[in-house]
C-alpha cells in the first residue's frame, strides 16, 4: 500500500458503532465487524447533512429526502459497499471510518440507479413499498395539485435519482481519505457509473427489440450488473489502498464471474421469486419483457408454438397469473432454468477458484468467499 493511506484512526464512537448484530460469531461478511451498521450509519449522517442543505432551500423538499431515507432504510443488501470495503482490506488497507464512508457512497449510486430503473420499467414497487415515481404521483393526488399526477411523479423521481448520482460523487470525495488516494480510484469510480448506464441502455434496447438474443443478454449481465456490483467496487477499494496491477487482476478474475452469477440469480428471482421476499410482484420481469439470459435460452430451445407464446406474453403488462405460469412452464420445460442454474454454479466455482493463491490478504479472502455465497444463494 502506498504512503498516502487512510486518515486518523477510528474514534471511540466509531468503534462503538461496530458492536451489534454484525459482531456476533458466525456473522456474514456484510455484517462482520458491524460493517453493515457502519455503512448504514455513514449513509444516515451524509443524508442528514444534505437534509440541512435542502431545508435551507425550502420545506417543500422534505418529501424528496424522506423518499430517499425510506429507500435506504428498508432493505438493500449493501453488497457494493461490502465489496469496496473488502477490496480495500484485501489490498492491505486498515479498518478505518474513512473507507466506510467511501464504500457507502456506492449505495447512493445504487439508489439513483434503482429509482431511475423503476421509472423506466414502470415498476409499481421497490422493496415492498411504492416505487419513487408512484410515491410522488400519490402525493400529487392527495394534495389535489394541478396537472397530471403521473407526470409529476416521473419528474420528481428523475430529480431524486439525479440527486443520488450527484451525492454519491460528493460522499466519495468527502470520505476523509487522502486526496491522492481518491484521485487514484476516481477514474474507475467514473468508469463504473458509465458502464452501468450503458448496460441499462442495452437492457432497455433488448426489451424493445425482443428476439431473445443470448449474446446481447450476456452483455447486459456483464455491464449492467457484473462489473457494477462486484468487479468495479473491488477495484475502487483496492485502488484507494494502492493496489497493484496483479491484485486488481485477481479481483477481476473473482469479480466478473461472480457478478455474472449474481445477476443470473437475480433473473431467476425476477420470474420465480416470492413477492413477500423480493419486494416485487411475481413475474414482474416477464411483464416488463426483460430479455434475460433465461429468456434467451428458452427462445433458442422452444418450439414454434412456445416461441409464439413468449412473443405474445413477454412485455404484456396486462397478463394475469395464468399467462405468467405458462411462460414459467416454458422456461422450465425447455431446460433454460436448469441451464441458468448450471451457469450460476460454474461461475461461482470459477470465482472461488480465483481466490485460491491470489495476492489477497487472508481475512479479505475469507470475507470474499462469504460474499460469493451471499450473492448467489440469496432469496432477496
Amino acid at each position: 500500500m502506498s504512503g498516502d493511506g487512510p486518515g486518523p484512526a477510528a474514534t471511540a464512537g466509531d468503534r462503538t458503532a461496530r458492536v451489534g448484530r454484525g459482531s456476533a460469531a458466525g456473522a456474514g461478511p456484510v455484517e462482520a465487524n458491524g460493517l453493515r451498521e457502519r455503512i448504514d450509519g455513514a449513509l444516515h449522517r451524509f443524508v442528514a447533512g444534505q437534509q440541512i442543505v435542502l431545508d435551507a432551500v425550502g420545506p417543500e423538499l422534505e418529501p424528496v429526502v424522506a423518499a430517499l431515507r425510506d429507500l435506504i432504510e428498508h432493505g438493500g443488501k449493501r453488497l457494493r459497499p461490502a465489496f469496496c470495503y473488502w477490496g480495500w482490506r484485501g489490498a492491505g488497507g486498515p479498518d478505518r471510518p474513512e473507507i466506510i464512508a467511501a464504500a457507502a457512497s456506492l449505495e447512493l449510486l445504487q439508489a439513483g440507479a434503482l429509482i431511475h430503473d423503476d421509472y423506466i420499467d414502470e415498476s409499481d414497487t421497490r422493496r415492498g413499498r411504492p416505487a419513487a415515481h408512484r410515491r410522488f404521483a400519490a402525493l400529487h393526488r392527495t394534495q389535489g395539485w394541478a396537472g397530471d399526477p403521473d407526470a409529476f411523479g416521473a419528474a420528481t423521481a428523475i430529480i431524486l435519482g439525479d440527486l443520488c448520482l450527484s451525492w454519491c460523487d460528493e460522499m466519495f470525495e468527502q470520505s476523509g481519505l487522502p486526496a491522492t488516494a481518491v484521485l487514484r480510484a476516481k477514474p474507475v469510480f467514473q468508469l463504473m457509473r458509465t458502464e452501468v448506464m450503458a448496460g441499462q441502455y442495452l437492457d432497455v434496447l433488448g426489451q424493445h427489440r425482443g428476439g431473445g438474443d443470448l449474446e446481447t443478454a450476456l452483455r447486459v449481465v456483464r455491464y449492467k450488473s457484473a462489473k457494477y456490483t462486484v468487479e468495479r467496487p473491488l477495484h475502487v477499494g483496492g485502488l484507494l489502498a494502492g493496489a497493484d496491477a496483479g491484485r486488481l487482476a485477481a479481483y477481476s478474475a473473482y469479480g466478473l464471474p461472480l457478478g455474472e452469477a449474481f445477476q443470473l440469480r437475480d433473473d431467476i428471482l425476477g420470474v420465480f421469486g416470492d413477492p413477500a421476499e423480493t419486494g416485487k410482484p411475481a413475474g414482474d420481469d416477464l411483464r416488463e419483457g426483460k430479455q434475460t439470459v433465461l429468456v434467451a435460452l428458452a427462445y433458442q430451445r422452444a418450439s414454434e408454438r412456445d416461441r409464439a407464446i413468449l412473443d405474445r406474453d413477454l412485455g404484456d403488462r396486462a397478463v394475469g397469473p395464468d399467462a405468467i405460469d405458462r411462460v414459467r412452464g416454458i422456461l422450465t420445460g425447455t431446460g433454460a432454468l436448469a441451464e441458468v442454474e448450471r451457469m450460476i454454479e460454474g461461475r461461482t466455482a470459477q470465482a472461488l477458484a480465483a481466490l485460491d493463491g491470489g495476492p489477497i490478504d487472508p481475512e479479505a479472502r475469507t470475507a470474499l468467499r462469504g460474499l460469493a455465497v451471499a450473492a448467489t444463494t440469496r432469496r432477496l
